[in-house]
């Protein structure tokens, strides 16, 4: 493949094989060190690192540069570099998204993967290693667009309507009454903790969106803005604009993750 030429069909679909592949492994990894003796380090407020996040960035780093060699890497546990802003291919990794919650034991966390061509999430994968769920999404394989959650077709719903929506919040932000203005809005804020486990529940149905008009980092997103959209759904920051990835500064100004026909709602709830 040229370094102008985008991924074939089937060459991406090879990849997300071979994410699948290392992200269970980086999985079984993170599911041997829970409840179980690690360290824990303080990278600052709410932002542990623990044993598990070392062990399965470094399973990640090795396979996946293994298997795509000319891509660049972005990952929240490994020293970034300029370099990756050079190439159009790029690995974003959060190999533990949720250390927070798996610290506390509770079972909300993921490893994330996500493949970028051209500043888009092209696929993306995250497993939930003690719940067992693989959420998987490929944009433009050899059948098209195409999401899964252990192995079974997942799509977004159809609910349009804010009375009535499930949204799933961080259970940070709800203790600190960042949501109290919208209850009377008629949602339904539920809290789970991974930024990027909120995005699957939405790509497999199970919520019909996630916010914050807060800034995360595209570790966060990555792998789960993939999935959202390959499933049906919908992902922009709280301005509408979709998300471009593999900035210099990977922050992204706020999220939001809908079905799709609830996109329009969220957008004017945020933006009130």
């Amino acid at each position: 493949m040229s370094t102008d030429e985008r991924l074939s069909p089937a060459r991406a679909a090879e990849l997300l094989d071979r994410a699948v592949a290392a992200v269970l492994e980086a999985g079984a990894a993170v599911r041997g060190f829970y409840k179980d003796a690690y360290t824990v380090r303080d990278k600052g407020e709410d932002n542990p690192l623990t044993d598990a996040d070392l062990a399965a960035n470094d399973i990640l780093e090795r396979a996946l540069r293994a298997a795509l060699p000319e891509a660049g890497w972005l990952s929240e546990e490994t020293a970034d570099s300029a370099e990756r802003l050079e190439r159009r291919l790029v690995w974003i990794v959060d190999p533990l998204d949720g250390t927070k919650e798996f610290t506390l034991g509770i079972p909300e966390f993921v490893v994330s993967v996500a493949l970028i061509e051209d500043h888009e999430a092209r696929l993306g994968v995250l497993y939930n290693p003690i719940q067992d769920q693989l959420f998987v999404g490929l944009k433009g394989g050899p059948d098209g667009d195409r999401a899964t959650l252990n192995g079974a077709p997942i799509r977004t719903t159809d609910h349009a309507l804010l009375a009535g929506a499930r949204i799933v919040c961080s259970r940070t932000e709800m203790k600190k009454g960042w949501f109290e203005q919208y209850k009377d809005d008629g949602i339904t804020p539920v809290p789970v903790g991974s930024v990027a486990y909120k995005f699957g529940l939405v790509a497999a149905g199970m919520a019909e969106a996630t916010f914050t008009p807060q800034p995360r980092s595209e570790w966060d997103i990555a792998g789960g803005v993939a999935i959202v959209e390959a499933a049906g759904g919908r992902c922009s920051d709280r301005h509408a604009a979709p998300y471009r990835f593999n900035a210099a500064r990977p922050l992204v100004d706020g999220i939001l993750a809908t079905n799709g026909p609830l996109h329009p709602a969220m957008l004017a709830l945020m933006q009130r």
